[in-house]
């Protein structure tokens, strides 16, 4: 324990999840186009992107462990960032916590059929929204879903920002390595599944939430220095 200072197989139906669709001929591992590591961690300004501040990174800093608090309307959830997987995309997610980019944003999709995922991140609630830059795919090898994972969502292969989504039940089929997972749920599941509880708001597998899930806060805790 670390002590803390103070983060194809053929289906008959098609799902959708994290901005990508789940088709029946999608369904493998040989999805993974883009399933190799960046070379280098970088951060790239979204076209259009104007006065853009990009996240600084420190190789060594990025790994230092740390948890994650958001505190929600509904309650906490508490992540454990994998760093030592996936430094590039936990330094920007800790970033973005920092800067209060999350704060007052709604979890904006969720999925309840086969695929069991609450989709947040975008302060726009309108699945497109970034935090004006992207970076690389990180730690696809052998990457799997069950509950309790966190990871990014896209809607460009290979083009992560902000978005990001967390499995509150294991999927009932083999969802492909193609989101980065960088985070573990260590308390506060309930919280989401009383979410899923409520369903979409417009009745169907797919959909906003019928419950908000508003973030009122994130904080980041880092692992004290051994």
């Amino acid at each position: 324990m670390r002590a803390t200072k103070v983060t194809t197989i053929v289906v008959g139906t098609a799902a959708t999840c994290s901005g990508l669709i789940w088709t029946a001929a999608s369904l493998t591992g040989s999805a993974d186009t883009d399933s190799k590591p960046p070379v280098a961690c970088s951060y790239t300004p979204s076209d259009g992107a104007k006065s853009v501040v990009i996240p600084a990174y420190d190789a060594s800093a990025a790994a230092r462990p740390y948890t994650a608090k958001l505190v929600t309307n509904k309650g906490t959830i508490t992540i454990e960032a994998l760093t030592d997987k996936a430094p590039c995309t936990t330094n920007s997610f800790s970033f973005l916590a920092r800067k209060g980019f999350y704060v007052g944003s709604k979890c904006h999709r969720l999925t309840t059929q086969q695929i069991f995922v609450l989709e947040c991140g975008d302060p726009k609630g309108a699945r497109k929204g970034d935090p004006g830059y992207f970076f690389a795919d990180e730690n696809l090898t052998g990457a799997v879903y069950p509950a309790g994972t966190v990871a990014m969502s896209k809607v460009i292969p290979g083009k992560n920002g902000s978005r990001f989504f967390i499995s509150y039940a294991d999927p009932q089929l083999r969802m492909p390595s193609a989101w980065t997972p960088f985070g573990r749920v260590v308390s506060g599941l309930s919280v989401l599944k009383e979410i899923a509880k409520g369903g979409t708001q417009n009745g169907l597998s797919d959909g906003r939430p019928k419950k908000d899930l508003v973030i009122k806060s994130v904080t980041v805790q880092q692992a004290a220095n051994r």
